[in-house]
């Protein structure tokens, strides 16, 4: 019986077996001359064949010819020659299906008969949307595109950045459709020239930034990171201006809304630092769009019972970037100083202070954001509350001390010369401009140092008391702070700038600011009769004929007021033949002076200047005082300034 039993049981196994199509049976198929033979073939490869099984599907490919899958996926879209057949659908999902798992094989995929086929998948993802196939077209896209360079090319070439665009906001949270979406526009922002990708399509760009932010905000797994890495990539890049006017002109900030949120959620948990370092990039790429306000808003989703407190978002950013600036600074420091390693850092010290740049940048924001509020405590306290106000302004000070030690470090190390110690100058710049008083120990132990900084391709410092003068100008407001610029011999150094300025001779109108400003300083200095300088200072004689020849042919009343204001003070120190009699003075200059004084006493007894001017008529008053003093040590000047009889002057009180 159980021979019997087995027997019987050997039979019917051999004959299921027999049943059982094997591989070689679907490629007799797949080989057959009639249409319907190789339609079978495909459907019993789409059951028993595996997706990884690449041996098996190269044999598949090679006995079936791309003819064929070619007809069928023309005919499922409609472009065959059997456009009215009923089984168009299920011939789209066959072709679409077997083309995907062809594409498995990279060498199939790299085939020009797949790349060929881009645009027709294009058309159908466009057509079909919320169709089963669109995730094979998907994959189908994504293998084709990964396989060669032409691949990408032409997915670019045939509209696939503006079908993705439109098709990424309607996908579903989390799918596998809007991953592959989301890589395909990585491979084309990434392998594709940028200045042409961003000035072609700033509104497609736009619009994948408005879906990936959505998938940022809402995503709590792997792909969130890759959300995150698209948009500080789109967001990041040189070109990528037009993709920023493009943002700003969208109807609402949703967008920027869910950048917060995922921003947020980036920086208050444990993830890996280059993924906070990501974050800190796309928070300052965003701010640059829309403003410091972003950084205190909303963080609710829609439907979400979870709200964030408003300011969460400003005091992460705050402490993120405090934490990599200490960091940075640290690493940058041991690899600069390490002269064993000198030319094999060169790369790692270019990157770090990229990343530098980046936290700088942010914390110069939020500088200008509560810089904003007037320095009324009642209106941050209006956005923010009076506790998260001491909690930044405690963070800034802390970062800035920070910044300061590395100065000093640089400066025990004999370092003159770097882009991260002008970042370094201008971010303490930033902040010392609006609390003047902030680490004031540390500032004048380094201030003279500080105004020495060069940038790499710098000849001599500029930028680095460019971006102190701010501060310069507040603190001589106050007769200590005049004593730390007279004492240091950094007024010289804001001497030498405005002097250089002067030189430009193409003034843009932030360059107007600066000479302003750093005639204010300089004025300030003047003005206070505690402080002496020596009478004979070259950067006060240079700066005299330089002035007068800033005024020459200016119709301005604030910088003929202004040049013959700091003359005025400046010729109190000294006579016509001390003038003279120094190498850097000629005669030709005293009849500049000359011109430039007589001038604003014209203005004045003309009633040039408004009633309203107010600047102006403080000035005048100088000018008048300071003349009284010392027109009889300068008999040209005042020749000049009298030979045309009596000015009217107004009376200022």
């Amino acid at each position: 019986m159980e021979e019997q039993a087995s027997s019987s049981s050997s039979s019917t196994g051999a004959s299921s077996s027999q049943l059982q199509p094997s591989l070689d049976d679907c490629l007799k198929l797949l080989r057959g001359e009639r249409d319907e033979q190789r339609l079978a073939g495909l459907l019993l490869v789409t059951k028993f064949c595996s997706k990884d099984d690449h041996t098996a599907i190269r044999k598949v490919y090679d006995a079936l010819g791309p003819q064929f899958l070619h007809r069928l996926l023309r005919t499922g879209i409609g472009k065959g020659s059997d456009v009215g057949s009923d089984n168009r659908d299920a011939y789209l999902q066959l072709s679409i299906t077997v083309l995907a798992a062809f594409c498995r094989v990279p060498q199939i995929a790299a085939s020009e008969e797949m790349i060929n086929k881009i645009p027709l998948i294009l058309e159908t993802i466009s057509k079909e949307a919320g169709s089963p196939i669109i995730e094979d077209c998907y994959e189908y896209l994504f293998l084709v595109s990964t396989a060669s360079e032409e691949g990408v090319q032409t997915l670019y070439k045939s509209g696939g950045l503006n079908v993705l665009a439109s098709q990424m906001m309607i996908l579903p949270d989390g799918s596998h459709m809007i991953e592959l979406a989301l890589r395909l526009v990585q491979i084309i922002v990434i392998k594709l020239p940028s200045e042409y990708v961003y000035s072609e399509h700033p509104t497609d760009l736009s619009m994948v930034v408005c879906a990936v932010a959505k998938q940022f905000a809402v995503l709590q797994n792997a792909l969130k990171f890759e959300a995150l890495h698209l948009l500080s990539t789109i967001l990041s890049n040189r070109y990528s201006a037009p993709v920023y006017d493009a943002l700003r002109l969208m109807e609402n900030d949703v967008w920027s809304t869910n950048l917060r949120i995922g921003i947020v959620a980036i920086l208050q948990n444990r993830v890996a630092p280059s993924h906070k370092l990501h974050a800190l990039v796309l928070a300052e790429c965003v701010i640059s769009i829309v403003g410091e306000r972003w950084l205190i808003g909303e963080m609710n989703l829609t439907g979400s019972q979870v709200s964030l407190p408003a300011d969460r978002c400003i005091l992460l950013i705050l402490e993120s970037s405090r934490i990599e600036i200490a960091v940075l600074l640290n690493d940058l420091a041991c690899l600069k100083y390490d002269a064993s390693n000198a030319s094999s850092n060169r790369e790692n010290i270019l990157v770090k202070q990229r990343n530098l740049g980046v936290a700088f940048s942010l914390v110069e924001k939020i500088i200008k954001l509560i810089s904003s509020f007037g320095g009324e405590e009642s209106t941050a306290n209006a956005i923010i509350s009076e506790n998260t106000f001491t909690k930044i302004i405690s963070g800034l000070n802390e970062t800035i001390g920070v910044v300061l030690d590395y100065i000093r470090d640089a400066k025990e190390h004999g370092q003159m010369k770097g882009d991260d110690l002008l970042a370094a100058v201008r971010v303490i710049g930033s902040y010392l401009a609006e609390a003047p008083d902030a680490c004031k120990d540390k500032v004048i132990e380094l201030l003279g140092y500080m105004l020495s900084i060069e940038g790499e391709d710098e000849l001599s410092p500029f930028y680095s008391i460019c971006f102190l003068l701010p501060m310069l100008c507040q603190i001589t407001l106050k007769t200590g702070g005049c004593k730390i610029l007279a004492s240091s011999g950094a007024f010289r150094e804001v001497v030498g700038y405005l002097i250089a300025l002067i030189d430009q001779n193409n003034f843009t109108s932030e360059d107007n600011g600066s000479i302003f400003l750093a005639c204010d300083t300089i004025l300030n200095l003047l003005l206070k009769e505690q402080i002496e300088f020596p009478s004979d200072d070259p950067s006060f004689i240079r700066l005299l004929v330089a002035l007068s020849r800033w005024a020459e042919g200016m119709d301005d009343a604030s910088i003929i007021m202004m040049a013959s204001s700091i003359c005025s003070l400046i010729l109190d120190l000294t006579s016509e033949e001390a003038l003279l009699n120094h190498p850097d003075f000629t005669s030709g200059d005293i009849g500049n002076l000359s011109k430039l004084i007589r001038r604003s006493f014209v203005m004045c007894g003309q009633d040039l200047i408004s009633d309203d001017a107010k600047a102006e008529v403080d000035l005048f008053q100088i000018i008048t005082s300071a003349y009284s003093s010392w027109a009889d040590r300068f008999p040209s000047i005042k020749q000049a300034v009298e030979s045309s009889g009596p000015f009217g002057f107004r009376c200022v009180s």
